[in-house]
């Protein structure tokens, strides 16, 4: 008798021992969240960030030990409406100035600075202590701030400044988590209970998901240790994690029912959908896995952040779907389909072939060759617009206007207007060539005056800072226009192909670079634009060879590819459409940058090209096995898209739900990536599985699964049996 699968081999042996492969996950799974926060997260350094020229600048300004300017925040004074009092105001920033100089952590509070209109007044406030954790340490100040804002009531008194804001994010994102896991939850469940018909049943795979979301947590602060940990990875956990964690059990469970509805026993029916719908997990999981590891080759810090996270929760899903997941529904039995939900229980237990289907087919089936040209056409068309996508990073302007932080700010910026933006040039060189660096900078800097593209120097001149040992040179250079604006990239691209080489190229051993908002966005994205093929290379490469292989025909893999890239351009059109236009502002809730934000056409890519093969893997699975069972492919296209539309559409909506709940977040990014998500996979289970792949596999035929020789499937997948009598398999799996 031939060897078991590993996979059916840990299903049997769960759910013969049901709870000690409970026990085993629920210790795994505290063992990685406790110690993981015991271990504490490590986030990224200068030298993990630097990308480019202006990355370079900045690995050069922190070997060069500057002494740390203080963090800086304000009380910014205006009136509620009309004129401001200059009297009572001049009294409130005298309170201010005697409450807040009282407080822990300040080490001065400035004089005011009147607006030059007439409209605002502020007092600084300089802060002692680490200025990198300044935002941590607002909440004293914030407080004084309102005890003078009660002294004073007819005028507004606000706290407003680096810090301020830097919290008031923090707390934004932080409450935009909460808020994604809160209504993530809710809406899951009651998907499920659609799809399931019963409570157990639709509880089953959030728990997976969740215990899942909670270990990869917990293990992505133990590698942060490895691979600095970003901003974002425990969104893209729970975003990641939600979605493949139900979609593996769902694929699971469903099978497990329909061969208990079948007859089977509670241990062989786990074993059959082990068989099955578990190698498809198991195959899918790798797709995605593969695809994330992809962003290891773009060498940046934040892509490496989100693809440890994105690995480790749907290793940590795939190993739930195979070991307790089979130990609970092999304890609970038929108390799986317990307590039932009257009418949706009666539609979800109705076994007959799904007519709704039946007819969504037929175009595809009986004129594949015309309904193939159509929906390519239509898909092409919608992924036209990604051929004018932009790339840039959000700014302040771009954060959400809901919290009083960043409603001051707009009022600060009005009251005291900062046009344009700095560039800076660094130079690094040793100490002896001190003065030839300075006086090269200030030539740099005369030499931009009379030019456009650049803002007038002070009276005192330029400034530049030197290190205390005298061997990095920092020169800042403003320019008159928004660091967004074409001519600040021209202000760049002239300073770093023409100026400063023509001021800084006699200076012996003297290394420079030049960085700033400006740089930083070009810089970036040209790295995005650079790394995109090859990490694309990567992944279409390693998913051919799976898929390949897990189905032993070389045109089953192609086609994957094929659609897989048709839905991910499709989405990437979509995205422009919405997010670099203003149509869509008022229905997101989002004020448009003309752009997409620069690290999510990558990152879109691998995720989006992974999670596609978990519907791609369990469709074509369920065609393969009526394929081997000698039923045609016309008739086995569709009895595979029909059997299999209930658990696609479910994980389909499931994942769109909660990919969705990210479009209604504070910030742009987050928004970007909800709806890039979920338009793909919307796209993906519908016109792909339901018009494409059907059509396409319809006029393919038997050529479906052509494969050179030393691939073609051997020993019990060759032999035949009556299709009642033998447990469905997949080929090559």
């Amino acid at each position: 008798m031939a060897k078991r699968p590993v996979t059916v081999r840990m299903a049997r042996w769960s759910a013969e021992h049901p709870w000690r492969a409970i026990a085993l996950w629920v210790v795994f799974v505290a063992v990685c969240f406790v110690g993981g926060n015991a271990a504490g997260t490590r986030e990224a350094t200068a030298q993990d960030d630097a990308i480019g020229e202006a990355g370079q600048a900045y690995v050069m300004i922190e070997d060069g030990k500057f002494a740390d300017e203080p963090a800086v925040d304000n009380v910014l004074i205006t009136a509620p409406s009309g004129r401001l009092d200059q009297a009572k105001a001049q009294a409130a920033a005298k309170d201010a100035a005697t409450r807040l100089g009282t407080v822990a952590g300040v080490a001065k509070v400035g004089e005011p600075i009147p607006a030059t209109d007439g409209t605002a007044l502020l007092v600084p406030i300089t802060m002692s202590g680490d200025p990198d954790t300044a935002s941590d340490r607002v909440e004293p100040l914030r407080a004084a701030t309102a005890e003078v804002q009660k002294a004073h009531p007819d005028l507004r008194i606000e706290q407003v400044g680096g810090p301020s804001i830097n919290k008031a994010l923090d707390d934004t994102l932080g409450d935009d988590f909460q808020k994604a896991e809160i209504l993530s939850l809710p809406v899951t469940l009651f998907i499920l209970i659609i799809a399931f018909g019963a409570l157990i049943a639709a509880g089953v795979p959030l728990l997976l998901a969740l215990s899942s979301v909670a270990a990869a947590m917990g293990l992505s602060t133990l590698a942060s240790h490895l691979v600095p940990m970003g901003d974002a990875t425990s969104s893209v956990i729970l975003l990641i994690g939600m979605a493949v964690g139900v979609d593996y059990s769902l694929f699971y469970v469903r099978r497990e029912r329909e061969e208990r509805a079948k007859g089977r026993g509670h241990v062989d029916a786990v074993e059959i959908a082990a068989e099955t719908s578990g190698h498809a997990v198991v195959v899918s999981g790798f797709a995605v896995i593969i695809s994330m590891a992809g962003l290891f080759l773009a060498g940046d810090s934040t892509f490496s952040s989100l693809a440890t996270g994105s690995i480790l929760v749907v290793a940590v899903a795939v190993l739930g779907s195979l070991t307790v997941l089979p130990a609970i529904l092999a304890k609970l039995g038929r108390w799986v389909d317990r307590p039932r939900v009257p009418l949706i229980w009666r539609l979800t237990a109705n076994r007959g072939e799904s007519r709704l289907w039946r007819r969504i087919l037929t175009p595809a089936l009986r004129r594949p060759a015309i309904t193939l040209l159509v929906s390519v056409l239509a898909l092409l068309a919608l992924a036209a617009p990604a051929l004018g996508m932009k790339l840039k990073f959000p700014g302040t302007e771009d954060l959400p206007r809901t919290t009083p932080a960043m409603q001051a700010y707009d009022r600060l910026a009005a009251a005291y207007p900062s046009n344009g933006t700095n560039h800076m040039v660094v130079v690094q060189a040793p100490a002896a060539q001190a003065a030839a660096v300075k006086t090269a900078l200030t030539s740099l800097a005369a030499s931009t005056q009379n030019n456009p593209l650049f803002a007038e120097l002070e009276a005192d001149g330029p400034k530049i800072d030197v290190s205390a040992d005298g061997t990095v040179s920092v020169l800042d250079l403003a320019t008159p226009f928004t660091a967004r604006s074409d001519e600040a990239a021209d202000s760049l691209h002239e300073l770093r192909k023409t100026l400063v080489p023509a001021a800084l190229g006699g200076v012996t051993g003297a290394t420079y670079a030049v960085a700033g908002a400006v740089a930083e966005n070009e810089d970036y994205a040209k790295h995005i634009w650079q790394t995109l093929p090859i990490v694309a290379g990567f992944v279409l490469l390693l998913t051919f060879l799976v898929m390949a292989w897990t189905f032993r025909s070389v045109v089953v893999a192609l086609t994957a590819i094929g659609l897989n890239l048709l839905s991910a351009g499709a989405a990437y059109g979509l995205m422009v459409l919405v997010f670099q236009h203003t149509w869509a502002e008022d229905l997101l809730s989002f004020t448009s940058t003309g752009a997409i934000v620069t690290w999510l056409p990558m990152f879109l890519f691998v995720v989006l090209f992974g999670l596609s093969m978990d519907y791609h893997v369990f469709v074509v699975s369920r065609i393969r096995e009526a394929v081997n069972r000698g039923v045609p492919t016309r008739e086995a296209v569709a009895e595979g898209i029909t059997g299999s539309a209930g658990t696609v559409s479910s994980a389909a909506i499931v994942m769109v739900a909660v990919f969705s709940i990210f479009a209604t977040l504070s910030t742009i990014d987050m928004k970007q990536l909800g709806v890039g998500l979920a338009a793909a996979i919307l796209l993906d289970a519908t016109i792909i599985r339901a018009v494409v792949l059907p059509s396409l596999m319809t006029l393919l035929g038997p050529a479906n699964w052509w494969a050179p020789r030393f691939m073609r499937p051997r020993g019990r997948h060759a032999a035949a049996a009556p299709p009642d009598e033998r447990k469905p398999e997949l080929v090559g799996v």
